[in-house]
Parts: structure tokens; sequence; C-alpha cells
């Protein structure tokens, strides 16, 4: 996908992002020396961890804009605008870490019977997106190998963060998309 060169390029711009939005709560341009591969249209998440334990993440899992602008954007986001966490403050950002997941386009994963997905799914390269009706959630790639997830329990928390029941997955109505991920930290 993108060089380890530039995907820590893609990790300082994210943490300068945050830094940057703390002191005076501005956005940053992006950058002039900005590599041209960044320019590409890739999906992308930033996860902040404080002390081993989650503190914000926020990603668009489709190519939406330039892979620079869109870690700008969700750097901010992660830090400041995750729903499920207060706002970051200055005091934290020393006991911070950052990690940007590049993702891959998500593709429909096709099956006649729901227990074909366990071939499908390989825990540890593929993330998981679960779609049905308006209910959408996706899982990052790491997400199941850092809570020791079987391929059914990721299904089943793919489908709770969708805020559909965990089983929702063997429903013909429901769609699930896998995706891989590139990962800087």
């Amino acid at each position: 996908m993108i060089s380890e060169e530039n995907g820590q390029y893609l990790l300082d711009i994210a943490k300068k992002t945050v830094s940057t939005y703390l002191e005076t709560k501005q956005r940053i341009f992006i950058p002039e020396d900005c590599p041209e591969e960044l320019k590409q249209k890739l999906g992308v998440f930033v996860t902040i961890n404080k002390k081993r334990r989650l503190r914000g993440c926020i990603g668009y899992p489709e190519p939406v804009k330039s892979l620079i602008e869109s870690t700008i954007d969700v750097a901010i986001a992660a830090a400041f605008e995750d729903p499920r966490f207060p706002q970051l403050t200055k005091e934290e950002f020393k006991d911070i870490e950052f990690e940007v997941t590049v993702l891959t386009q998500p593709e429909l994963i096709e099956v006649a019977h729901p227990n074909q997905y366990f071939d499908e799914i390989e825990i540890g390269r593929d993330g998981l997106i679960i779609q049905k009706g308006y209910a959408k959630g996706l899982l990052l790639p790491q997400v199941a190998p850092e809570n020791g997830f079987t391929k059914e329990e990721f299904l089943d928390h793919t489908c709770m963060k969708a805020g559909i029941s965990a089983d929702s997955w063997m429903d013909e109505s429901c769609d699930v998309y896998k995706f891989q991920g590139q990962i800087f930290k």
C-alpha cells in the first residue's frame, strides 16, 4: 500500500495536528513537503491510546479525500469528537500514543450460507464492516487479535458496534465486508 517512511510521516502529521489543535484550535495545512503517495484517496483511521487503553478512534472507511487530508481530519476527530470520550486535554497529550491505519477498499464477502464467512475472514489480516439497513459498524483488523476474538466473536462484535443484535451477520439482509489495514505506530 504505502511505504513505511510515508506511514511514519502520516503518524507525525497526526501528532502535529492534535498538538497544534490543542494549542491554537486551528487545523494545520497540508505540508508543502507532503509525499506524492499520500495524495491518493484511501480510507484511514487514527487511534489514540492512553496507557494502552483506547482514548479515541475515528476514521473514514471509504476513500473520500486524499490520505493526507483524511489523516488531518480524523486525527482532530479522534482527539476531540469521539462521542465515547471527553475532548483530549493538553495535560493528557504527553501520555498518549497514536496509531494510523491506512485501509484498502472494503470488499463485499459473498457467501451462500453464513457459516462460509469463517472461510473468508482471517483474524489479524482483515477488518470488518457490517451493514444492515442504515446500521453500520466497523472494527479494524487489529481489534480481533488484541481482544482474542474468534471469527464468530469478531462478527458478533462488529454487529454490536453497528447497534444491531450480535447474530445479525447470519441474516441474509446483512452485508459483511472485509478490508485490510496497514498499521503505523
